[in-house]
């Protein structure tokens, strides 16, 4: 059973995504209905509070370096589906003047502010808008960049299977590694989740996510 709705240039990328395997995912349409109420109602509230702190971040932002607030890139959804997603901007302007890069420890493109709003996950505040969207949930995988999805399969077989379901602001993955673990342990714990997703493991990981944003603990 395949439901690719990638639209892409790349031919292989598009095979990759038509093998994705449904039957992994557990749960079903009622679980579906339950996480989108769940997203809907976070994403609400979660603007209420983010709004001012994106406010405030934004100025410390554009102090630093004059630079844009705001960036957009380009991800792969659910089936392949892309979209763009938003953040608070975390490095330098230049990040990716010789092309696409994954983000290392102690990249030397983080800004100082970038470097305590990625802590706090502060810089994925103006996700909700993607999550009211549809284009996300409050939990899943990270939504991942095209060529860096086909360039993990090509290494990591099944990275594809991460697009079984939406990706999240937070997710098993974030919680237990963040930004620093590589693609193939982000892989081993995307696919625990979406193999044993329920709700008392979705109540887990939003407690987790506080700790990280309040305390910064486990914000490897």
């Amino acid at each position: 059973m395949s439901f690719c709705e990638y639209s892409g240039e790349d031919p292989i990328l598009k095979e990759y995504i038509e093998k994705i395997d449904y039957s992994i995912v557990r749960k079903g349409k009622i679980f579906d209905l339950y996480q989108r109420f769940f997203d809907i109602l976070l994403s609400f509230v979660g603007l209420l509070i983010g709004v001012p702190i994106i406010l405030i971040f934004g100025m410390l932002i554009k102090i630093e370096d004059r630079g844009p607030i705001l960036y957009k890139q380009e991800r792969l959804g659910k089936h392949g589906r892309e979209f763009y997603v938003y953040k608070l901007r975390s490095m330098r302007t230049d990040a990716e003047k010789f092309g696409a890069q994954w983000a290392e420890k102690d990249d030397p493109r983080i800004t100082k502010v970038g470097k305590f709003i990625r802590k706090t996950r502060i810089d994925e505040i103006p996700q909700l808008i993607n999550i009211l969207k549809g284009d996300m949930g409050i939990i899943g995988p990270r939504p991942e960049r095209s060529v860096f999805t086909k360039e993990f399969e090509e290494t990591f077989p099944n990275f594809v299977y991460r697009l079984a379901i939406k990706p999240g602001l937070t997710g098993w993955a974030q919680v237990n590694g963040g930004y620093e673990i590589g693609p193939g342990e982000k892989l081993e714990y995307d696919l625990y989740y979406i193999k044993n997703r329920s709700v008392m493991l979705d109540i887990k990981i939003v407690l987790m996510t506080a700790k990280v944003i309040f305390t910064g603990d486990g914000a490897r």
